[in-house]
């Protein structure tokens, strides 16, 4: 089932976003881990998270918030994070979490949902292109 993330699931969140840092190739520290639970449970920040629960397991998340659209004028989604435990994948669960975001987004009146995703996430991209549209947007970063 599909619902919000709860301070009850510190543990099990933890262990999965510990899980995705791996998969993500990037270093994650215990500070790192605090800030973030810190946001996903502080009603003035923007972030927000939905967990995939299976009999009181989480084995999904995904890390959420609004942003600017400007060109239109209004509000659309972004997700941050979508990550699904490696023995639970090819359920559909990324997209059912995926599916969740398109209906919270029609109730905020964002008009649509956007992400970014690596070109050699050849699982995630699978899915992507079966439940979205790819743009030709390019992405940079400054540092």
């Amino acid at each position: 089932m599909i619902r919000q993330i709860t301070l009850e699931d510190k543990k099990q969140w933890e262990k999965l976003y510990r899980d995705y840092a791996d998969f993500s190739k990037v270093e994650i520290s215990n500070k790192i881990l605090q800030t973030v639970w810190g946001w996903l449970h502080n009603k003035n920040h923007e972030i927000e998270c939905l967990v995939y629960d299976v009999n009181g397991k989480i084995v999904a998340f995904a890390h959420y918030t609004k942003m600017p659209r400007t060109l239109s004028g209004k509000d659309i989604g972004f997700l941050d994070d979508l990550f699904v435990d490696a023995n639970f994948r090819g359920k559909r669960i990324g997209e059912k979490l995926l599916n969740k975001l398109k209906e919270i987004a029609g109730n905020n009146n964002w008009d649509l949902v956007r992400w970014i995703s690596k070109q050699d996430n050849l699982p995630a991209n699978t899915l992507y292109n079966r439940v979205a549209e790819k743009t030709t947007w390019d992405l940079y970063e400054i540092k």
